[in-house]
């Protein structure tokens, strides 16, 4: 969770890195003109859809994502922000597989993932309390290291990690509670579902939460829609240019139809929705939803806090290496577990078989994910484009790895395991620069020429994490 959720504060941008066909926008397109293409695109897409989204192009979006929905089926198509035409790319999740693995785990059904996460949260949530209450030397543990002194240091590590990004853990942890919250405590709308306010309970509380809001049944009456740019201006004029970033149209082409202008999170921490809503053929404005109540603007501030769609590029990094420490948090507890009862059990006995699969969990969960996600991103580039449900054997791929890697460590001396598993992430990571330009995307050289930043900073990236795993994987072979 640690993991993925930090490395999916970079998930528009590895959405692009796994689009290589789409170019990269040098400079943003106009609102009200992309907005206004997107919806004639749509009207030949989907005539008798019963609701358009269009996710309109931004600083980290290099298209339009447009979809529809009717009563029994639905679909989606990529836009040209400049255009509107339908965009040709490789069928990738990119970045949203990290984004909802991390609190969906892909393959469980949904409530039941989400309940899963939210034990080992509240479980998290505890021993962070717990652990600064029963550590009384934590924070002055945390300016002393002593290299080279085997479980000694990672004691060290592990009360240092803990301490540098305390604050942002606590933040993260409890936040990803409220994230999921009328789940885990949905009974105060329940416990008014006998009512006969129970309804209009609901529907205020929807409207505090989302966007989406209930689109009301269609007259049967064909009207053409207003000019949609218009509504868009308006919005840009009360919020600020630049600042829509979702257009919702119930019923379109309908003479009830609605458009709704959301307005993004970008530059607000609060993601309490703020939106306009229109009539769709007059272009009156209805609604306007400027601001929330204290409780729901309590939860807008805690759920943008953790999602952090606010922050800027150097918050993000932030973001990501708190991540990374709370990771490596957990990461060295495991192997501190491990390594404690391995120093109690006696030479001349026979290891346990709880600690002996506790250790190659550990080498598969810390070193094997690392080279699961590798491969998710080697099949980006690797699988052949036109075959069928590609996206989803990307993610196949990443559990396949995945399962590898403990098959791997199950049959392996426990060092060798260790030593082998960060040598392949290493390996992995390296040349999937040079696999990407030999396999379809662009080349870094390319990306350096044409001003791609996402595309430089990315594979950089890949590279400095390459260095990162092969340093560790060599500090293990050449330790006792």
């Amino acid at each position: 969770m640690f993991l993925t959720g930090g490395v999916s504060y970079f998930r528009e941008e590895i959405s692009q890195w796994m689009r290589p066909e789409v170019p990269a926008l040098k400079q943003l397109p106009d609102a009200a003109t992309s907005a206004a293409r997107a919806v004639v695109s749509l009207q030949a897409l989907a005539p008798g859809a019963s609701q358009w989204v269009i996710e309109l192009a931004g600083e980290r979006t290099n298209v339009v994502a447009a979809s529809w929905r009717n009563a029994d089926d639905h679909g989606w198509a990529m836009l040209a922000p400049l255009t509107g035409h339908a965009v040709a790319a490789r069928e990738t999740y990119g970045g949203e597989f990290f984004y909802y693995f991390h609190f969906s785990l892909h393959y469980l059904p949904r409530v039941a993932a989400r309940w899963l996460v939210g034990l080992a949260t509240m479980f998290m949530l505890v021993a962070l309390i717990s652990g600064v209450i029963t550590h009384k030397k934590i924070f002055a543990n945390f300016f002393t290291f002593r290299p080279g002194k085997g479980q000694r240091s990672w004691l060290d590590a592990h009360n240092a990690l803990s301490v540098t990004a305390l604050p942002f853990h606590l933040m993260i942890t409890y936040t990803g509670l409220v994230t999921l919250m009328t789940l885990y405590m949905p009974w105060g709308v329940e416990s008014a579902s006998h009512t006969a306010q129970a309804a209009q309970m609901r529907q205020t509380l929807r409207a505090e939460m989302t966007a989406f809001l209930p689109a009301g049944a269609a007259s049967g009456t064909a009207t053409p829609l207003a000019e949609v740019g218009a509504m868009v201006h308006e919005a840009e004029r009360r919020w600020g240019t630049g600042r829509v970033a979702r257009l919702i149209l119930d019923n379109p082409g309908d003479a009830a139809s609605r458009v709704t202008v959301v307005r993004g999170d970008a530059a607000r921490i609060s993601v309490s929705p703020r939106y306009l809503v229109f009539e769709a053929t007059k272009g009156t404005l209805l609604q306007a939803k400027d601001h929330s109540g204290p409780a729901a603007e309590t939860r807008g501030v805690l759920y943008g806090l953790h999602v952090g769609r606010f922050a800027d590029v150097t918050t993000r990094w932030l973001y990501f290496f708190a991540s990374l420490a709370g990771a490596a948090m957990v990461a060295t507890g495991l192997v501190l577990w491990t390594a404690k009862r391995r120093a109690r059990q006696p030479a001349s006995e026979r290891t346990a078989f709880g600690l002996r699969l506790v250790e190659r969990l550990n080498i598969a969960a810390i070193a094997g994910l690392p080279v699961a996600m590798a491969a998710f991103l080697w099949g980006n580039r690797l699988l052949p484009l036109g075959i069928a449900e590609r996206n989803d054997w990307e993610v196949h791929l990443f559990f396949v790895a995945w399962a590898l890697t403990l098959l791997h460590a199950s049959t392996r001396r426990v060092r060798r395991a260790w030593v082998e598993q960060f040598a392949a992430a290493a390996v992995l990571l390296a040349t999937l620069p040079l696999t990407s330009a030999l396999a379809g995307g662009r080349h870094l050289i390319t990306s350096l020429r044409t001003g791609d930043g996402v595309f430089v900073w990315f594979e950089l990236a890949l590279v400095m994490l390459a260095l990162v795993f092969a340093a560790v994987a060599a500090k293990l072979a050449r330790g006792r």
